[in-house]
């Protein structure tokens, strides 16, 4: 039976990877082939613990999609900026109102340094692409995106949640159980530009197009592409660049796997700063999957982990106003990039608080 025939649309073309000799973040692999046989899969579990109980980052690969889908998929990550501005209007996300990122993030929205203004848009869609209406350029491509979605979020997020779980010594689906496909959450397919900048804009901005922060959600896939500028910051406090790795998904933890598991997996430090010398000038297409958990998630720690009760909790927040995780992620949302930030106690490091507890921004 013939392949059903996909809608048209021009090819991305990815520039080349970067030659410049930058100082690389090392980096753990985690091959999800391993999960064929159990003793790969034990190798998993303690691989994927350390990965992000120290780092905090790390690459999946073997992780079922091919390098002809990733093509596709960002062949179509283009289509949203192609939309006229007059129709990207009645798509723009409601951030301040509902904490909702869902729809239209506009250039320029976020204040980044000294005046200067971002210069990344994105394009954000719920799992379940039906949820609400999108350009008229993106809807005969919306099953392919919800394959996608579905993709992402049970070959990929699922996995990792289990592995992480069995990490903490804890029931599989432990994670697994506050990640419906369905129910009320934030989780969103991402797909993002980020535009190149004056030199003026540069300079007031020390070369920095996004503040160091750490994701608010469970778990980011970020599907990797070749021009550098993701920049983590390393447990010893050195800024190092991200590789692009082939068909690889670069995965790091959010805020709300960090409270949930007492800080013993790190959501790390990153970063987005103006590409190398040989890349400057080009615009940065991403793909990403941001998880969060269910809506009304509380994000205590878990402390019936035996691996927790060994090690110890550090909390962010006394359990009993721990927030959840909607309550966490409209906050966040609605203040980014709009709030007057104060100096912190660290040099370079700007403070916000939100729900009561202190975010912090590093420049």
């Amino acid at each position: 039976m013939p392949a059903p025939l996909l809608p048209d649309t021009p090819r991305h073309i990815p520039p080349p990877p970067t030659t410049e000799n930058l100082d690389f973040a090392d980096l753990a692999i985690i091959d999800f082939d391993k999960f064929k046989t159990p003793q790969g899969q034990a190798e998993l579990v303690a691989d994927v613990r350390n990965a992000m109980s120290t780092v905090g980052f790390f690459y999946v690969i073997n992780h079922g999609y091919t390098p002809e889908q990733t093509r596709r998929i960002f062949d179509i990550a283009e289509i949203p900026f192609r939309v006229s501005d007059e129709e990207k209007k009645k798509y723009v996300a409601k951030m301040k109102e509902d904490g909702s990122y869902q729809g239209y993030k506009p250039r320029q929205y976020w204040h980044i340094d000294a005046g200067v203004r971002d210069q990344l848009e994105h394009y954000n869609i719920h799992p379940d692409v039906t949820k609400r209406e999108h350009p008229e350029a993106l809807r005969a491509f919306l099953p392919e995106i919800g394959d996608f979605a579905r993709h992402n979020h049970f070959n990929v997020l699922f996995p990792l949640l289990r592995l992480l779980a069995l990490g903490l010594e804890l029931p599989e689906d432990t994670f697994v159980k506050g990640h419906d496909f369905d129910a009320p959450s934030e989780t969103w397919i991402r797909f993002m530009k980020y535009y190149p900048r004056t030199q003026e804009d540069e300079e007031k901005t020390k070369n920095v197009w996004l503040k160091g922060h750490t994701d608010f959600g469970s778990l980011t896939l970020l599907w990797s592409q070749p021009v550098s500028a993701l920049q983590i910051m390393t447990p010893d406090g050195k800024w190092k660049w991200v590789k692009h790795m082939e068909n690889a998904l670069v995965v790091n933890a959010g805020e709300a796997l960090e409270f949930l598991s007492g800080r013993f997996y790190k959501g790390t430090i990153h970063r987005v700063v103006q590409p190398p010398v040989d890349q400057r000038g080009l615009t940065r297409l991403g793909v990403f999957y941001f998880a969060l958990f269910n809506d009304d998630v509380k994000l205590v720690p878990l402390g019936e982990s035996p691996v927790l009760q060994r090690v110890g909790i550090t909390r962010r927040y006394a359990d009993d106003v721990a927030p959840t995780m909607g309550q966490w992620r409209k906050g966040r949302i609605a203040a980014y990039g709009q709030t007057t930030l104060k100096e912190g106690k660290e040099k370079g490091v700007q403070e916000e608080l939100i729900n009561g507890i202190v975010v912090r921004h590093y420049n």
